[in-house]
């Protein structure tokens, strides 16, 4: 265990003590001391009963802070709620930035959600309700309003006091947004740029005018890939006559890039809601059980195809010992083309004139390790068995099954995605089982053609 591990761990047991003894000015003066993130990790750690002794000690500005620090799940979002007097929540929401409120909201009831809100003080609840109308994963839905705008008219010396009153309650004063009179977007400055400017210069003479925005119904993907790709760690949010409605900050893409890696990662594996670490089996099989249902029944069709070539398996046994070799290859190949296709399209490396491209590479690849994969069985198969009949049949369909499967698994993301379907739901499993019942289909129609060689 490294130094800084063990040391945390020796203020967790004594920050306990503070606790069971109800030392509270001891607890405090340590508690405040660690970093938000490590509050949060603490208090992800304690039960129920010492979480609500916690809300005790601490104030609801102080809870925020833990509350921001970490993205506790779906339930415990619930759970921690429920864990505080109504007004106490509700005060505690009012006191985190509206955007990272508006998260948790989501997660509530509407019943709650109104509950809350009414209990809040009126600015604070308008500035959540004025985000909780945008449509989930879009710009719109997670965008602060907590911003700093500089009228463009202004000087800089004028513009260093708007700053000093609103940074306390800004989400970032990295970049100073200018609008005109009517709020509409016309430029931005740096916070270095207007610190070393002169006083007496106007704001319109040293503003960048060419602003990178996104207008608020922007898939969140879509504004994390614009962030990624200029470096910037604010964005602004624009309706569509330019007027400024809030920024996106680096903080939240960081959320998102991490909700859609494990969305998709969860897709591919046919589950949902990996992230999600599921206490109650019962719930765990509830989520994976449709997914499994729906490969059974898909199974089933391979185990019919099977049964087709009943007649031509009893003439050559044999044929039987390699259908598992030849339906793991061709799913193999077929996954590892699938990742591929559906990165590209996550990354938007993917654009419509370079699709055919990578069909065409991919089936490039499908026919060269096709091949090669192909003549290695055909050898294997003959020093194994002694029949190099059986070690050619079976090299011809690994051969034949690779290409199909690694051309299908490049294909069959790229047709959801242009039927504006989600990529990531033509998962591995799905893709496996699809090339099981391509790849035997290929390895026993070969056979029963040339069953009379066999």
């Amino acid at each position: 265990m490294s130094e800084e591990k063990n040391e945390l761990l020796q203020q967790e047991i004594r920050l306990l003590s503070y606790l069971e003894e109800d030392q509270i000015d001891l607890f405090r003066d340590e508690f405040m001391e660690l970093h938000p993130y490590d509050q949060s990790v603490f208090f992800d750690k304690v039960d129920t009963d010492t979480r609500k002794r916690i809300f005790h000690y601490l104030s609801p500005e102080e809870v925020a802070e833990i509350f921001e620090a970490n993205n506790f799940d779906d339930e415990e979002y619930q759970e921690l709620l429920e864990e505080m007097e109504p007004s106490y929540a509700a005060d505690m929401l009012s006191h985190m930035y509206a955007d990272n409120a508006v998260d948790v909201l989501n997660e509530l009831d509407k019943d709650q959600v109104v509950s809350y809100l009414s209990m809040m003080d009126a600015e604070s609840a308008q500035e959540i309700k004025d985000l909780l109308h945008y449509e989930e994963y879009t710009a719109g839905s997670i965008m602060t309003t907590e911003y700093v705008a500089i009228p463009e008219s202004s000087t800089v010396r004028s513009a260093m006091n708007i700053l000093r009153k609103e940074a306390p309650g800004a989400e970032t004063i990295y970049y100073l947004f200018v609008v005109n009179d009517d709020h509409f977007l016309t430029g931005v400055i740096s916070l270095r740029d207007l610190i070393i400017a002169d006083e007496d210069t106007l704001i319109r003479d040293i503003m960048n005018e060419r602003v990178v925005s996104v207008p608020v119904s922007e898939d969140q993907e879509e504004v994390a890939r614009m962030m990624k790709d200029y470096d910037f760690l604010a964005l602004p949010v624009i309706d569509h006559r330019g007027y400024l409605l809030g920024i996106i900050t680096v903080d939240d893409i960081i959320d998102v890039l991490d909700e859609e890696a494990s969305d998709d990662y969860s897709k591919l594996a046919a589950v949902s809601d990996m992230d999600t670490f599921d206490r109650n089996p019962l719930q765990a099989a509830k989520k994976r059980l449709p997914w499994l249902l729906i490969l059974l029944f898909l199974g089933m069709i391979t185990a019919n195809i099977i049964g087709v070539f009943e007649e031509t398996l009893d003439q050559v046994a044999l044929l039987a010992v390699f259908i598992p070799l030849i339906a793991g290859m061709a799913g193999n190949s077929g996954t590892q083309a699938l990742a591929v296709a559906v990165r590209g399209i996550a990354t938007g490396d993917i654009e419509e004139q370079s699709k055919m491209k990578l069909l065409i590479r991919e089936a490039g690849t499908g026919l060269i390790t096709g091949i090669i994969s192909g003549v290695v069985v055909v050898f294997l198969v003959y020093f194994w068995k002694g029949d190099i009949l059986i070690g050619l049949l079976v090299g011809a369909a690994i051969s034949s099954s690779i290409l199909v499967a690694t051309i299908a698994g490049s294909f069959i993301p790229l047709l959801i995605h242009r039927m504006k379907i989600d990529p990531a739901v033509a998962s591995g499993p799905f893709i496996t089982t699809i090339n099981d019942i391509i790849s035997i289909l290929i390895y026993l129609g070969l056979a029963t053609t040339f069953i009379s060689g066999l």
